[in-house]
């Protein structure tokens, strides 16, 4: 069972960026509940097998003003997949700090070594203005301006800043399969 988590603040943006996650999921076969990042509870963490937290749009910013909302993720011991805003939350929890790079549309990235199945250079889609890397992740892919995805160093905690719900959905897929 997988915990999807919602980041939009306007209930609209679901649609854009937490429903097609659902689709990749629905496409697998996988069992997911959804919920709000408000709204996790420690019965939703010990029902889920693993956490994917959703992305947002390029100017919804109000998960940024509720980091302690996601202190759970500390602790918590499962999988966690963060998509761009959710990425930008799990690196501020471990200490990571916000820098301004905006890259929006097809982007480049050379993915240094294996991340969930992808290798090399490849297109990916971004739609955000914040990159944030915490020293306890190592870095496995880059683009010309910022790096677009992460892995802890002792942890299942990935990240990636672009939104492989829109392209790269076996980043998704193998991340379920962990």
């Amino acid at each position: 069972m997988i915990l999807v988590i919602n980041v939009c603040k306007e209930s609209l943006h679901y649609y854009e960026f937490v429903g097609p996650v659902l689709n990749v999921l629905n496409g697998m076969g996988e069992d997911y509940f959804v919920c709000n990042y408000d709204e996790v509870t420690e019965d939703y963490l010990k029902k889920a097998e693993k956490v994917i937290i959703c992305g947002t749009s390029l100017y919804d910013n109000q998960y940024l003003e509720d980091i302690p909302k996601f202190s759970w993720i500390w602790d918590f011991d499962k999988p966690i997949l963060g998509i761009c805003a959710g990425c930008q939350v799990i690196q501020l929890i471990y200490g990571g700090k916000i820098e301004h790079v905006k890259e929006i549309g097809s982007v480049d990235v050379e993915f240094s070594r294996e991340f969930l199945g992808m290798i090399g250079k490849k297109k990916v889609y971004s739609l955000h203005q914040n990159s944030v890397v915490s020293p306890d992740f190592e870095i496995y892919a880059m683009s010309n301006v910022c790096p677009h995805a992460m892995k802890h160093k002792d942890k299942s905690i990935y990240g990636v800043l672009s939104h492989p719900e829109v392209y790269n959905h076996e980043i998704i897929e193998n991340f379920c399969k962990l």
